[in-house]
């Protein structure tokens, strides 16, 4: 099964992929964690895809499709493909890489939130300085240091209010025709993203049918 999860940036993605990766063995594909990695091997293409994304800027479909295929070539079983793609362009470079190995896209889940909500949950997110992993200043639990390894919480920069606000004029522009496009696909699923964690996994759950 290949699963596509659209939404805002900060709508929750990438926290809902780990937990069907946890629960279900989906193999969770994040062009954010391949960017990242791709940008803390210092190499040239990490440089300029920093220099991008600092500025709240998308790195290009080229270089994203590249990083991907990689990511993915000659894997078998379930995937979740977290922030990819991003373009109508990658969308259909995708279908047909897929299908040149008798695949498809399964399922298009996108996850509505009110862009105010969102905002919130980005300005308010704080990531592990050592394992990537993300919290919210807003959590009743939240203690100001990583639960996992004790690393620095730190601010992403594409997390300030002005990248976050660019983010979504972006993600209008570009994403907007790509979920126009995954509407007449069968496989296409909204879900109310405004809800924690666990309850957003069971709705999606029941949209893959996983469960009834």
């Amino acid at each position: 099964m290949n699963v596509i999860l659209l939404g805002y940036p900060g709508a929750g993605k990438g926290t809902l992929a780990v937990k069907l990766k946890e629960k279900y063995g989906f193999m969770h594909v994040s062009t954010g964690d391949l960017i990242r990695g791709e940008i803390a091997s210092g190499t040239a293409l990490g440089l300029k895809i920093k220099a991008l994304t600092s500025q709240g800027n998308l790195v290009s479909d080229e270089d994203t499709i590249q990083l991907l295929k990689n990511a993915i070539e000659g894997r078998q079983g379930n995937i979740v493909y977290d922030g990819f793609p991003r373009t109508l362009n990658q969308a259909k470079v995708l279908d047909a890489y897929l299908a040149e190995q008798g695949k498809k896209i399964d399922y298009i889940v996108l996850l509505n939130m009110a862009e105010d909500a969102v905002l919130k949950r980005l300005t308010s997110r704080r990531l592990c300085k050592v394992c990537g992993a993300i919290y919210n200043i807003y959590s009743p639990d939240f203690k100001n240091i990583c639960t996992k390894d004790g690393g620095e919480l730190i601010t992403r920069a594409d997390d300030t209010l002005e990248s976050a606000k660019h983010r979504f004029e972006v993600f209008k522009k570009e994403t907007y025709p790509l979920i126009a496009y995954y509407q007449e696909s069968p496989g296409f699923r909204q879900v109310d993203g405004s809800g924690t964690p666990d309850e957003v996994l069971v709705l999606v759950e029941q949209a893959l049918g996983l469960v009834k």
